[in-house]
């Protein structure tokens, strides 16, 4: 609770330098609410800052612990330099924080528009433009920084200037005020912010109120303090920084719709936003491929996602398939490959993006890739987090295909966990399967055969294989370079942000279990895309996989030993045989180290990306 002010005690020195009592318009109690107010917005406006950074770091450059560290470290390091520099404008206090706020809403207000257009323009040149984002986000955390942590020292001045309280009593009151605008910007921002405005619009909001609090609280209140020459600079300067801001917010769809063209190309067809993911077709038409991204990143490519699904699905159907579960794979692709088997009875889709399963049902070229599957009544979609609904389901399956994120994304960890395999083998009918698309095993070893030794540790016996691809996985500015003429140039664990989107970490086909890994090939002529989705690296060459350059890897798991065969009463596959399959899951287990890995779990996530 905030204090009523206390006179310091009768000859004691005037506290923080203060030289007089100012000169207010209004009287010295209404004065300090004002302050105390702006002390409220402020820090408001401050935590938004930060947490749109952290999260447009995520959406950028993935694996969530490692931005949002990163960030708040050289954030809270700016901040205890800022207030040290702050002590050369406690003379001239009131000015000072009038232009620091000024400077704090254009940087934090610009922020995400100016990494978006780094990354959307110049993220894929390659050389050293490729780690322009990295480094225009530790600008942008330093700078905001350095000016959130000037505020505080020029607002105990201000206070103090308003009538004389002991220091002990003055901190704890804007300390108070501090902390309780810091919770509303906290919750503001995941919950009215990104929902609502998305991150360009509701960064260029936050710094429109912050501008206005700053220029009130110093023009209106301390205005005696400023010289006319001083009032009128920063009244031009907020001015300004308005004009800029508002400029901005008016130009943002053009500005979006622009990077998007960047990064997609010029067909580019979005889905209504979810708050879960963004998900973005291309192609389907005068011949060119469909893709398909979610949050930036490819999932498939129709000039060869066959390879990949086939793969996923057709061993784990050699056996009893009467009832299917399908986590992921909202795009309906892999349930397209259940069908094809005969006594398949019912299909249950568990996708998290209700967006994704729309796309799947009414965009013609994607509806007509995966042959409509959505219209087959043994297909059942459940919009929900896989790992909540198996813990709800009572039902048993023959087949469960995992088609989820990488383990590599913070958000998904928790699908390739021991806990998460103990719900799948809790409903796994007696010799049921499961099978898991679990990276590379050439390109991301310890994590393959991590997912490997997690599923074992559930308690089910499992078997590795691969089949093999040329190229690398895209993101989406590679497939919009690769699409104006130029030479790809993807780079590991780089996705892209969704600014006017809904809020959540990057995550390969959802934030809890998408719609599955990267299914592209690297050219025309590939035969699949290696790699996880949490990063775009190419993988050795698989002995048996075709035309080397990559792998993707799988493991098929089962309470008792399972045999890695293809199902003779399903129509023959178009990219799998027999044969490669044998070779893929002998070449798989070449890459296994001697020392198997210790499962992954919960509250000890093992997965790295």
């Amino acid at each position: 609770m905030i204090e009523p002010h206390a006179p310091a005690p009768p000859g004691a020195p005037p506290p923080w330098g203060v030289q007089g009592q100012a000169r207010l318009p209004v009287r010295p109690g209404v004065g300090r609410f004002l302050v105390l107010v702006g002390v409220f917005v402020c820090a408001a406006c401050g935590l938004v800052y930060e947490l749109e950074l952290v999260a447009l770091a995520s959406y950028l450059i993935g694996d969530s612990v490692t931005q949002a560290s990163v960030v708040l470290s050289v954030m809270v390091f700016a901040m205890g330099v800022g207030s040290l520099l702050a002590k050369r404008l406690r003379p001239c206090a009131a000015a000072g924080f009038g232009a620091v706020e000024a400077a704090l809403a254009l940087a934090g207000g610009c922020s995400a528009m100016a990494l978006y257009a780094v990354f959307a323009w110049t993220g894929g040149w390659g050389g050293p433009w490729a780690e322009g984002p990295r480094c225009l986000l530790v600008v942008f955390s330093l700078t905001i920084g350095l000016l959130i942590g000037a505020e505080v020292p020029l607002l105990m001045e201000l206070i103090q200037r308003i009538r004389r309280q002991d220091p002990g009593g003055a901190v704890a009151d804007l300390f108070a005020a501090d902390y309780v605008g810091a919770l509303f910007g906290g919750l503001a921002f995941p919950f009215l912010l990104l929902p609502l405005l998305g991150q360009l619009t509701g960064a260029l909001l936050t710094g429109t109120v912050n501008v206005i609090a700053g220029g009130a609280l110093v023009l209106g209140l301390f205005r005696n303090d400023l010289t006319r020459r001083a009032r009128w600079t920063l009244l031009v300067a907020n001015v300004v920084v308005l004009g800029l801001l508002a400029s901005a917010a008016l130009l943002v769809d053009d500005f979006e719709r622009a990077a998007r063209h960047a990064l997609y190309g010029a067909d580019a067809r979005v889905a209504p936003r979810s708050g879960v993911q963004e998900a973005v077709l291309t192609g389907g038409s005068r011949g060119r491929p469909l893709r398909f991204f979610l949050d930036g990143r490819l999932r498939f490519s129709g000039r060869d996602e066959r390879r990949y699904h086939e793969a996923l699905v057709h061993p784990a159907m050699n056996g009893p398939h009467a009832r299917v579960l399908i986590l992921g794979g909202g795009d309906g692709l892999a349930a397209r490959e259940v069908l094809r088997h005969p006594g398949v009875r019912r299909v249950d889709v568990v996708e998290p993006d209700a967006q994704v399963v729309l796309l799947a049902r009414r965009d013609p070229a994607l509806s007509a890739l995966n042959r409509h599957v959505y219209d087959d009544p043994r297909v059942h979609v459940v919009t929900a987090d896989p790992f909540g609904r198996l813990r709800a389901t009572r039902s048993t399956y023959d087949v469960v295909v995992a088609d989820l994120p990488d383990p590599c994304v913070t958000a998904a960890t928790k699908l390739y966990s021991q806990e998460f395999y103990g719900l799948v083998r809790r409903v796994l009918a007696p010799g049921g399967r499961l099978v898991v698309h679990a990276g590379t095993p050439a390109g991301r070893r310890r994590t393959f055969w991590t997912v490997d030794a997690t599923i074992r540790a559930a308690g089910l016996v499992t078997r590795s294989y691969a089949v093999g691809g040329r190229g690398s996985g895209l993101t989406a500015r590679s497939a919009g370079h690769r699409a104006k003429g130029a030479r790809e140039a993807p780079r590991a664990g780089v996705g892209v942000a969704r600014p006017a989107g809904g809020a959540g970490a990057v995550v390969a086909g959802g934030s809890a279990g998408g719609s599955g890994a990267p299914r592209d090939a690297g050219s025309a002529g590939g035969r699949g895309v290696p790699g996880d989705a949490g990063s775009a690296k190419s993988a050795g060459p698989v002995a048996g996989g075709g035309s080397g350059g990559g792998d993707w890897g799988f493991v098929l798991a089962s309470r008792t030993p399972v045999p890695l065969r293809l199902d003779p009463s399903c129509p023959r596959p178009r990219t799998l045989t027999q044969a490669a399959l044998t070779a893929d899951a002998r070449a798989a287990l070449r890459t296994r180290p001697h020392r198997p890995p210790p499962p992954s779990t919960l509250v000890h996530p093992r997965y790295t990306g």
